[in-house]
């Protein structure tokens, strides 16, 4: 258990401070020049034997030397805590040191040393500076809204809440915390705004998931800058809406605003979900020619795109090319994740053991990836073995998504009973996501009666959850039961709630077309439709037999059929097959899982056609390359 802080206390001044003499300057200009701890503390010792440590302005400078801003120190622990002894043993410290020590600790013993200053009459009087300063270190990790409520008082007692400083602080302040009504009142009576003002309480919007308010708050700036149009973005990215970010950042580069590191990390974020190849490549362009700094997110950004976008070689030269050995955990853990989803089971487990003996600690989001790896490769012993090492070995409690990693490992596996076996000793309360990745595995391997039991525990939980009974409805279907499934879509039906449809979408010429089930919105839909009765010929003749069991409805076999050649991901290949050149690879992005008839008809399209379709779900990545995929038909 950490200790508490000390109170502050301040010794007074005996005698008059010395004044400073011609070779005094020298002494100070020393800390300038000092590389560690170790050399400030010499200096220290030649200012106190010359007798400069009874006059306020060394202890400031040597404060400011210790704690610069932004720190700059290895051990910032061991400079914030000489930098305390410093400011101890100062006799009338003056404001200046006051708000440095304030700044530098941003915790509680920031409040014990701002109310040493309310006690004491000699202390000097708080300013704009020392308010900010505080109000920044009640964040939600920090002191807390209480506390913070408390500085807020002191800033309208001494009329230093209309200052722009403070009113700026109390209004990112109270937007970390959640409480954005607050923050846009402090906003409406602010007689004094400026660019910080827009972007705090913007910022403020975009952290409560609000991204309309947020918009039309950016729509009415008088003016804007990096920070602005990369808070608006990533409030997009942040809510699932990826092409209004994109649109947003080519708004972006019209206006004339240079992009930074965040602004492209984003941006990233954006191209990676929409499958957006070629703009992600720009980007990847505009880094080198711009000489952005490559910092860990930006790269760990680049290495997520490549993979997200299918092109997991290229994730590997941009990791090889240019992580370091020094690198953080957050670039290993993207390229493992990209080796998990593309199926590259061996690759992913291989860098994970590379990654450890460069010394590098591998954390929660590590193992997610492995465990992920383990699955799609069917790898039991080896998921059993990473998952145990993550207490035993690493130190890492396991969470409930590592815990639901090894329930879709096992029951995807067939080992459904001891997948319900994990769930019931874990260490925390199963959720629905833990329960459902059980029901998926009883649908896979047709255990109609664990599923029939987990979807009443379900229910329980949350009778609501429509993916959850819409997947127990097509386990009744698959067995038959078509009464069974029907009261289940029903009961969705008198709820309320509608399932997601199945959506495919594609990226032609920095344009997104999106697919739905039997979708006829598109331009281009005679054409479309057209195709796909030539292909379904072409598809027959090379043996291709639909998997009628897809269609969970008690229809007619011809009506099934009909029903499986309108998928949406079967359109959003069709589109492409008119739309591109010959052997250009088809890149398509679906929100659910592709399912077993779709994907023995990719396999069929890719060698008719002689085309790379590479295909992500909701789980994985797919493939197809010459009548094969590369999950070998485990997904």
């Amino acid at each position: 258990m950490a200790a508490m802080p000390q109170p502050f206390s301040v010794p007074k001044a005996a005698t008059p401070p010395p004044s400073i003499s011609s070779h005094h300057p020298i002494l100070l200009l020393l800390l300038n020049s000092c590389k560690s701890l170790h050399q400030i503390k010499k200096v220290h010792a030649k200012l106190i034997t010359a007798g400069l440590f009874l006059h306020p302005f060394p202890p400031s400078k040597l404060l400011q030397v210790l704690l610069p801003s932004p720190p700059s120190a290895s051990d910032t622990s061991a400079f914030l805590s000489y930098a305390d002894l410093v400011f101890r043993h100062s006799p009338s410290p003056p404001l200046f040191s006051y708000n440095t020590l304030i700044k530098a600790h941003s915790s509680p013993a920031s409040l014990l040393l701002f109310r040493s200053m309310l006690r004491d009459p000699a202390a000097p009087t708080p300013n704009q500076y020392t308010l900010a300063f505080l109000l920044a270190a009640c964040a939600p990790r920090g002191l807390g809204l209480a506390e913070a409520e408390q500085v807020r008082v002191h800033a309208l007692k001494r009329g230093l809440e209309t200052n722009v400083f403070v009113s700026n602080v109390v209004i990112r302040m109270y937007g970390s915390f959640g409480s954005v009504h607050d923050a846009q009142k402090v906003f409406d009576v602010s007689t004094q705004r400026d660019l910080f003002s827009w972007n705090s309480l913007m910022g403020a919007y975009v952290g409560s998931g609000n991204v309309d308010r947020a918009r039309k708050l950016f729509d009415e700036m008088p003016e804007k800058d990096v920070v602005s149009w990369s808070t608006i973005i990533a409030g997009y990215v942040q809510v699932g809406c990826f092409v209004e970010a994109m649109e947003l950042f080519r708004y972006m580069q019209h206006a004339g605003a240079r992009p930074n590191e965040f602004t492209l990390t984003t941006v990233l974020a954006a191209c990676a979900n929409l499958v957006a190849l070629d703009q992600g490549k720009w980007i990847h362009m505009y880094i080198r020619r711009a000489n952005v700094e490559m910092n860990e997110r930006l790269l760990a950004g680049l290495i997520d795109m490549y993979a997200k976008c299918g092109e997991v070689e290229s994730a590997c030269e941009v990791f090889n090319a240019e992580h370091s050995p020094r690198s953080t955990t957050r670039t290993w853990n993207a390229m493992i994740n990209g080796f998990a989803i593309h199926g590259r089971t061996g690759d992913a487990i291989d860098l994970f053991e590379r990654m450890k003996a460069a010394g590098i600690d591998p954390d929660k989001v590590t193992f997610v990836s492995l465990l992920n790896a383990c699955s799609h490769g069917r790898l039991v012993e080896q998921g059993k073995h990473y998952f145990n090492s993550m207490r035993t070995i690493h130190g890492i409690d396991p969470e409930i998504e590592h815990y639901g990693c090894m329930v879709d490992l096992l029951g995807r596996s067939g080992m459904v009973k001891e997948a319900e076996e994990m769930i019931l000793k874990m260490d925390m309360a199963p959720d629905i996501a833990i329960w459902g990745a059980l029901l998926g595995a009883c649908r896979i391997h047709g255990d109609i009666e664990m599923g029939n039991r987990i979807g009443k525990i379900i229910n329980k939980l949350e009778p609501s959850h429509v993916g959850c009974n819409v997947l127990l409805a097509n386990i009744y279907s698959g067995s038959r039961r078509w009464d069974d499934a029907k009261d289940i879509r029903k009961s969705i039906e008198i709820g309320g709630v509608r399932k997601i449809p199945g959506c495919s979408s594609i990226e032609l010429n920095g344009m997104f077309h999106q697919f739905l089930v039997g979708d006829r919105s598109h331009p281009q839909t005679k054409q479309i439709y057209s195709f796909l009765d030539e292909m379904s010929i072409k598809l027959k003749l090379a043996g291709y037999s639909p998997e009628v069991g897809e269609v969970m409805l008690d229809i007619y076999e011809e009506d099934k059929e009909t029903a499986l050649s309108i998928h949406s991901e079967k359109l959003a290949i069709a589109f492409a097959l008119i739309n591109t050149k010959p052997e250009t690879p088809i890149r398509i992005v679906k929100n659910l899982r592709v399912c077993s008839d779709c994907h023995v008809a990719t396999k069929f399209i890719s060698k008719i056609y002689r085309r790379e379709i590479i295909v992500r779900d909701r789980i994985r990545f797919h493939h197809f390359k010459d009548g094969i995929c590369s999950c070998k038909d485990y997904w």
